[in-house]
């Protein structure tokens, strides 16, 4: 493992620690730094350039290694990968072995358990920042699945750089150049990134490859730039609809979440959208199972309503239009 620290220095390399040094540019000496690895190149590049920018800038870098126990052997694999990390000069390494449920999926499934552990990892340790290895190729593939799914702009704007604690310095660099970076390292690829029965792997090898043979080069980057303008757009609307909740919000009502349907009416159908999902969360909707179609029919309440009502929804929330209102009822508002 400890080869790692003698691999040749490549000009990618560079790039990915302007591209970590940029990231954490805010940060001051001795803030804790943790990033996510998995053992792929990706990951391990990164790794490579925090430990070299962490003792340049005086940084405290760590790492958490999520098992997921889907796979034979991974309890070892996850020994070795925490090894080839310290031997970086990383510390904590930290093994984090999780339980992966069956809820959404096996691929939503794994990402809930990991973003769960990392996030309790960082709380733990006080870390400013957890970073992850996505680059604009993940990201071109985030796109290109929330179009196939008839997402709105939010899920198009695939991965944002900073979100909470998490960051993800690598979002401008392509995939082959982070790999690259890795030259030298030793690193390991998770058979399931090459199953094709996962939706995201379908358009790694075959989706985006097509398109690019078929319009050319700098699709992937095109979709990650699509990306960064519907996320502007996005937060925009997110920001209008904050505050239209608030003004629609009567608060005068302690038996329902109440919203005003005359000032719901005057507003943009993607404001509006917006606002309904956020009524429909408060109530006690799942976020997980309220889908665009349950929106779409509240919405149905205040611009098409003849009478029609009550809505339920997930998380056996009712909705139900009179007197120019709007009530959404969950369990705690003694829903039914």
């Amino acid at each position: 493992m400890g080869e790692g620290l003698r691999a040749k220095v490549v000009p990618e390399a560079a790039l990915v620690r302007r591209a970590v040094r940029v990231a954490l540019a805010d940060l001051s000496p001795g803030d804790l730094v943790l990033l996510a690895c998995s053992g792929g190149a990706d990951s391990v590049a990164l790794a490579v350039a925090v430990s070299r920018e962490a003792a340049r800038a005086g940084w405290r870098a760590g790492a958490v290694i999520v098992d997921h126990g889907l796979q034979e052997g991974s309890a070892g694999r996850s020994a070795a990968l925490a090894d080839q990390l310290t031997a970086l000069g990383l510390a904590p390494v930290m093994v984090c072995t999780v339980e992966v449920s069956t809820d959404g999926g096996p691929e939503a499934a794994a990402r809930t358990a990991r973003y769960a552990a990392l996030e309790s990892c960082a709380a733990r340790h006080h870390a400013t920042a957890v970073l992850l290895g996505h680059t604009r190729d993940d990201q071109a593939e985030s796109v290109l699945l929330g179009l196939a799914r008839g997402s709105g702009a939010r899920s198009l704007s695939g991965m944002a750089a900073v979100r909470g604690v998490h960051r993800r310095p690598l979002l401008g660099l392509s995939r082959e150049v982070v790999r690259r970076a890795a030259a030298g390292h030793e690193t390991w690829e998770d058979p399931h990134n090459a199953d094709d029965r996962f939706a995201r792997t379908r358009v790694r090898t075959t989706a985006l490859p097509v398109l690019e043979s078929t319009l050319g080069p700098g699709v992937a980057e095109a979709l990650a730039r699509s990306a960064d303008l519907l996320r502007a757009d996005a937060d925009a609307l997110d920001g209008w609809a904050t505050s239209a909740y608030g003004e629609c919000l009567d608060g005068t009502r302690s038996d329902c979440l109440a919203l005003d349907v005359l000032r719901l009416a005057a507003l943009p159908v993607s404001v509006r959208s917006r606002v309904l999902r956020r009524a429909a969360l408060a109530a006690g909707s799942p976020p997980s199972d309220l889908a665009a179609g349950h929106v779409g029919e509240l919405d149905r309440l205040v611009t098409d309503w003849h009478g029609q009502g009550p809505l339920m929804l997930p998380g056996r929330v009712s909705a139900a239009r009179a007197c120019g209102t709007l009530a959404l009822s969950g369990p705690q508002h003694g829903s039914t």
